[in-house]
This record gives structure tokens, C-alpha cells and sequence, in this order.
């Protein structure tokens, strides 16, 4: 078995539509597929999937919609006789709400929620795509060597007392509990900056302006995380932002959080001088 969240049932002759987003992640996917020799087809984005990816596909393997074209998505799911679907990448999320172009059928169920986050739009998507007969796979699917691991990752001693850690932990969580976000900014107790809607590197940044030595980046998950569409990532984007923001230490949640490219991910952080611990 090539990863240790697929269903025991997985089939590898069966083909597996990757479902791409933004970002390192989608083809990350695709070449660890591939390396499975699992048969691998794409259903990319215009203006999110990185136009590489697309380019890595035979035109017959490939199809290339706007954001919120729920009816062609599913379309092509049943021409590709998909067996399997797994989201990875994600979406613009101002694109939730400013410049999305929904089908009829994303319009019903728009229409149909009364909340409408990322949480709730895309939970409905997936409900759609198993209606199919499709298996929406965990989305950790495939990449169990880039998720973070537990102790301090990049070989030296973590800095931060761990007394401070789970302080950060205890935030963290809380505020995944009240779905703010998934992750805050701790220094010695006190809170500098949670994430919500704008992002980890908008937080960082918040966290960046107090100029406070010491400070610690926890990212953590829901108590009830969907693992089909909401993977928390950490990758050198994040890194940089880190770097930038003069935020020198973080914390992951141990074989939860997906480091993109962990290898490239701990070799810069060595080289910056950012401790990267993981928490179980």
C-alpha cells in the first residue's frame, strides 16, 4: 500500500482525479502518484493551478475549468471514470466570495447553506463527488514522508520551554474549536496574533510588527478536521514570512500538519536559523 491513509479497499488500477489547487501541493501529489503507478488524471483551475502541472498532463488526461464550475468538475469526474478524487492546492479564498463564476449547479448549492465558509462550500463538493461513486481520499494521501514528525525537526535543541509550547498548543486549539483558524502566535504566555480568515503569512506578519524575541508559531487542527479538503500546510512561502517577520521558532502538530517538500523545508530552515518542532 503506497500510503497509510487509503482505504484498505483502494484499488491502484482504478484512476484517481487530482483535484488542483494552488501551490508545491497538487504536484507534489502527481509525482508520488504516479510513482505509485497509480493512473492519474487533473482537473486544474484557471489563474490557481500552476500552469506546469497542467503542462505535465496529456490533454486527454486534463481539464482545465473556472472557479465554481461545479457541474463541468463533476462532468469530468464521470468521463475520466474516476475512481478516486483527491483535493489538493488551495483555492483563492477571496475567490469564496469575490470573482467566483458558479455553474447552476455550484448556485443551488450556494444557495442551499446557511453558513458559507471554505468548511461548509467545500463539504459540499464532496458530498456531490461521492454521490458519484467516487472516493474522495483523505487529502494526506500519498505524501506520509512530508508530514511534520514529533521532537524538534531541525536537530538542534527547540528553544522555546515547553511549558510555552503548550500554551501556544492550548490557543492554537481553541481557536480551531471556534473555526478562527488554525493557528496563533505566542511569546511567554501572551497571545501576540490568532489566524483567521486572511492567513498564516498575514498573521505572521501582525505577529512580526510587535519586534518581540522569542516568539512561537503554533499550527494545530480541528478536533473534528475534515482530512478530505483541509489539510493545514507549512512550506518555504511560510518560511520566508517567518524569516521576515523575525518569528524564529514553530510548532507543528506531529503527522498532521504536511510540510511542502519537508526535505527542502528543513534544509532552509537550518540555514535561516528557524527551529521547527513537532507536537503530538
Amino acid at each position: 500500500m503506497p500510503s497509510a491513509f487509503l482505504p484498505a479497499s483502494f484499488d491502484l488500477r482504478r484512476p484517481l482525479v487530482l483535484i488542483a489547487g494552488q501551490g508545491l501541493y497538487p504536484i507534489l501529489v502527481a509525482a508520488a502518484t504516479r510513482a505509485a503507478g497509480v493512473p492519474t488524471k487533473l482537473v486544474a483551475f484557471e489563474e490557481e493551478t500552476r500552469p506546469e502541472l497542467i503542462a505535465s498532463f496529456a490533454a486527454r488526461d486534463c481539464r482545465t475549468l473556472r472557479v465554481g464550475q461545479l457541474g463541468a468538475m463533476l462532468k469530468a469526474l464521470r468521463g475520466f471514470d474516476a475512481g478516486y478524487a483527491l483535493m489538493a492546492g488551495q483555492i483563492t479564498p477571496r475567490r469564496l466570495f469575490q470573482g467566483l463564476h458558479p455553474d447552476l449547479k455550484a448556485t443551488r448549492i450556494l444557495f442551499s447553506l446557511k453558513r458559507r465558509n471554505a468548511e461548509t462550500i467545500f463539504g459540499a463538493i464532496a458530498q456531490e463527488i461521492e454521490t458519484l461513486g467516487v472516493t474522495l481520499l483523505d487529502a494526506r494521501a500519498f505524501l506520509d514522508d512530508h508530514l511534520a514528525s514529533p521532537g524538534c525537526m531541525t536537530g538542534r535543541r527547540f528553544p522555546i520551554e515547553r511549558d510555552y509550547v503548550d500554551h501556544g498548543v492550548h490557543i492554537a486549539r481553541e481557536c480551531a474549536r471556534l473555526d478562527i483558524g488554525q493557528g496563533c502566535v505566542v511569546r511567554h504566555g501572551t497571545v501576540l496574533a490568532v489566524e483567521a480568515f486572511e492567513g498564516t503569512d498575514e498573521m505572521l506578519r501582525r505577529a512580526g510588527a510587535f519586534k518581540a524575541a522569542g516568539a512561537l508559531f503554533v499550527k494545530t487542527v480541528k478536533a473534528r478536521q475534515d482530512w478530505r479538503f483541509d489539510v493545514p500546510c507549512f512550506g518555504q512561502l511560510t518560511l520566508e514570512t517567518m524569516r521576515d517577520a523575525r518569528v524564529t521558532a514553530a510548532a507543528l502538530e506531529a503527522g498532521k500538519v504536511l510540510m511542502l517538500d519537508k526535505p527542502a523545508v528543513l534544509q532552509q530552515a537550518r540555514k535561516w536559523g528557524i527551529d521547527l518542532f513537532g507536537f503530538e
